[in-house]
């Protein structure tokens, strides 16, 4: 069976960043599917779960009511791997399009407040899985990345 492309990718050199995982098409339209990369893959340690639902939570509920985007977000929820997340746009993107989205998204899980939105039983299938002051200091760490990002965070390596 052959890998597939995200399995190609040299992950003892990826940094955290944002880069283009694929481009897909669904008869006219692109859909550009993005690594966010949080963490360094095998050298930090992972997100844990709670702080990891916790921004899916945000991060969709932030994303879905984009005034610019909230109409082209196809997904977005984490890795299995629990260094990152996955967004799905529709449209012809570059990672570099995307920094200030993804900026904006942060700041406001970095600085969010309150309940969780649907962080409640009948709403969600493990609602008390949530941690919301982690989702924040790990909003306000990739924020770190976002604001001096550079092209080697952009560009999957060679």
């Amino acid at each position: 069976m052959e890998k597939i492309a995200s399995f190609t990718i040299d992950h003892t050199r990826l940094l955290p960043g944002i880069y283009v995982s694929r481009k897909d098409y669904v008869g006219s339209e692109v859909l550009t599917t993005f690594d966010l990369r949080m963490t360094r893959p095998n050298f930090e340690p992972v997100m844990n779960t709670a702080e990891v639902h916790t921004i899916e939570h945000l991060g969709a509920t932030f994303l879905r009511n984009h005034p610019q985007y909230g109409g082209k977000i196809v997904y977005f929820g984490p890795m299995g791997c629990r260094t990152g997340f996955y967004l799905i746009l529709a449209g012809d993107y570059t990672s570099a399009d995307i920094v200030p989205l993804i900026t904006e998204t942060f700041e406001f899980i970095r600085d969010y407040q309150g309940a969780v939105p649907g962080a409640c039983a009948k709403d969600c299938g493990n609602y008390l899985d949530m941690n919301l002051p982690m989702a924040n200091y790990l909003g306000k760490k990739y924020l770190e990345i976002l604001y001096n990002i550079t092209e080697e965070q952009l560009n999957y390596p060679q």
